[in-house]
């Protein structure tokens, strides 16, 4: 009932567009014959499939539509502006769906986005490129508002379908991932990109899939595509990545006192290495020479330290505050004007997929000053009350049952990676869409307390009874 309306106006909207196609079709049969205008139609059929079935798709084809606009793969010449109407059609519908039905309320979390939000259009009129500011501060508004919406409603009413299809998100991912990368095409463009999709996507979730389903066939095939996961995370030679998936795979088998899986993965790490250098020692030697300069030093003079590849761009970060300490230089943008987030995407280059400023936080405090970015450290603050709340469950009742998990330690991994990697605030990066889309379910599922019991073999279906046990706020 809810969403007949909407419904009825995209229904009204497809037949009164047929009569207006035949005609072009007709008239301009040579339109038919571009790639690009074919595409664009493909593209305005996906819509209209996903708004018709918003709760069901939108969220993983909006999800699509931006890793399609970030791959260096033929696919991705549409959707690098076409991922941007996805976003303003599922901000919009979400908006109206979630207003119409009144059945999520708006807490603290959501009212710090909304004041950072406010607080990057804010910092556009200060910015010496005010224009281009306000077009960078009006995406994260649209991702903020459809991460707080139309996200949530992706969840809400249909856990296990939610889980279901983040499981097998993450499988088809990294099941394809490992083919592309093994045919030597390297499909994420640059390794950065590479290590933070599989660290924080891949690795958080198909750690905890094997958890929750040890049926044989399952639990063999989820396990050996985590080991492809943690291959490709090796062999983007991302520290960052690396950092994050240990930290955030470590924190989970020790809160769910998996002390046996934690210590089968550092003992299978250490027998490897000790094998390697037992049965062949020179290769091992060289490997361990490789890896110091490509992983520890990133190839930079090992004099200056493990961080000497951060260096520079915390440097110039710095200067950038000290000189636009109050209101920044405007969102996403820097004194020359250029996007800040440009970076992302395609660069081989690990010191340019660092970005300017190297790090998401020092990014946010440059572009809209110390006053603008009290907004941000707050909401990221609140964020990590809710992963910290999601830990202490765990602690208590040692079970992997709650849809809180995966997106807790999906959103840790995240915030790590960021602190090294500069994205966690370029809307147009998808695994910036995917943190905050997340980070607002999370909002809504994160665990106050304990729960003494559950009335179901599945504890992600919040039933009334387990809601009126422990609220979830």
């Amino acid at each position: 009932m809810t969403e007949r309306l909407p419904r009825l106006v995209l229904m009204a909207a497809v037949v009164s567009s047929l009569p207006f196609l035949l005609y072009f079709a007709y008239a301009r049969p040579g339109y038919f014959n571009n790639p690009a205008v074919l595409a664009g139609f493909l593209g305005l059929e996906a819509m209209l499939v996903a708004a018709w079935l918003f709760r069901r798709i939108f969220l993983p084809v909006l999800l699509l539509a931006f890793l399609f606009a970030g791959v260096d793969l033929p696919v991705g010449t549409f959707w690098v502006a076409g991922r941007w109407f996805f976003l303003a059609i599922g901000a919009a519908l979400g908006s109206f769906i979630l207003l119409r039905e009144r059945a999520h309320d708006f807490r603290l979390f959501h009212g710090l986005a909304l004041l950072a939000a406010v607080a990057a259009l804010v910092s556009s009129a200060v910015s010496r490129y005010p224009g281009f500011a306000l077009l960078k501060a009006t995406s994260i508004l649209l991702l903020f508002l459809y991460a707080g919406t139309g996200a949530r409603l992706a969840a809400s009413g249909r856990e296990q379908r939610f889980v279901s299809g983040l499981i097998l998100g993450a499988e088809v991912f990294v099941g394809v991932m490992g083919i592309l990368y093994f045919v030597g095409i390297e499909a994420m463009g640059n390794p950065n990109s590479l290590g933070a999709i599989m660290s924080v996507f891949a690795v958080p979730i198909l750690l905890w899939a094997t958890l929750i389903d040890d049926t044989p066939v399952i639990y063999h095939r989820r396990m050996l595509l985590l080991v492809v996961a943690f291959y490709l995370i090796w062999y983007s030679r991302s520290r960052a990545s690396l950092l994050a998936s240990f930290v955030s795979c470590s924190l989970l088998c020790l809160c769910l006192r998996k002390y046996k899986l934690f210590a089968l993965g550092v003992i299978s790490l250490a027998i490897l290495g000790t094998s390697a250098a037992i049965f062949d020692p020179d290769s091992f030697q060289a490997m361990l020479s490789s890896t110091k300069e490509s992983v520890v030093y990133k190839e930079q003079d090992s004099a200056l330290g493990v961080l000497a590849s951060r260096q520079a761009p915390w440097e110039n970060a710095m200067r950038g505050i000290r000189k636009h300490f109050w209101f920044g230089s405007g969102f996403g943008t820097t004194d020359t004007g250029m996007d800040a987030s440009a970076h992302l995407g395609k660069f081989s280059n690990s010191a340019e997929a660092a970005g300017e400023n190297g790090s998401s936080y020092l990014s946010i405090v440059s572009w809209v000053g110390f006053l603008g970015a009290l907004p941000f450290m707050f909401l990221l603050f609140s964020l990590l009350a809710k992963i910290v709340r999601t830990c202490l469950w765990m602690l208590n009742t040692s079970s992997p049952y709650h849809l809180a998990i995966p997106l807790a330690m999906a959103v840790l991994a995240g915030l790590i990676d960021a602190g090294f990697e500069d994205w966690l605030f370029a809307p147009g990066y998808y695994l910036c869409v995917f943190l905050w889309s997340m980070a607002f379910i999370l909002a809504d599922y994160a665990p106050w307390a304990a729960l003494p019991s559950f009335s179901s073999g599945r504890p992600w279906l919040v039933t009334p009874a387990v809601r009126e046990a422990a609220p979830i706020r």
